[in-house]
């Protein structure tokens, strides 16, 4: 991963470069990546440049991997159902706002959001 700084004029690129060649001459394996981060965060650094060749897994997921593709499915669906909630929203908000200020606060509401989701989902699901 790199730190993009486009020419003047260009704001941001963001796409494959250059992709994959699987047949013909100019066949190689890497693929140059160009992306725009558009998510809230407070990291000014949002173009970046990757390099990524093709990889062809060699073993079978592990047990630990399956949970969190699970969890993550589970939480991701439970933060996009519970932002729609009309009920919860204003209230949702006051524990945000209550909270964001302090040492340990979350800065977005999409942060809060994923680490309520998922402490709920953990309470539910005790691993071990």
């Amino acid at each position: 991963m790199a730190k993009v700084v486009w020419m003047s004029g260009i704001e941001y690129v963001s796409g494959a470069l250059c992709k994959c060649g699987k047949k013909g001459q100019h066949t190689h394996d890497k693929m140059l990546l160009a992306t725009h981060r558009r998510a809230a965060t407070t990291n000014p650094d949002c173009n970046r440049l990757y390099v990524r060749s093709q990889v062809t897994r060699k073993t079978a997921p592990s047990a630990d991997e399956l949970f969190a593709r699970i969890r993550f499915s589970a939480v991701a669906q439970m933060v996009n159902d519970r932002r729609k909630d009309l009920t919860q929203i204003s209230r949702d908000q006051q524990a945000f706002i209550a909270q964001r200020d302090s040492a340990y606060g979350l800065k977005t509401m999409k942060a809060w959001y994923w680490k309520v989701c998922g402490d709920e989902y953990d309470a539910q699901h005790p691993r071990g």
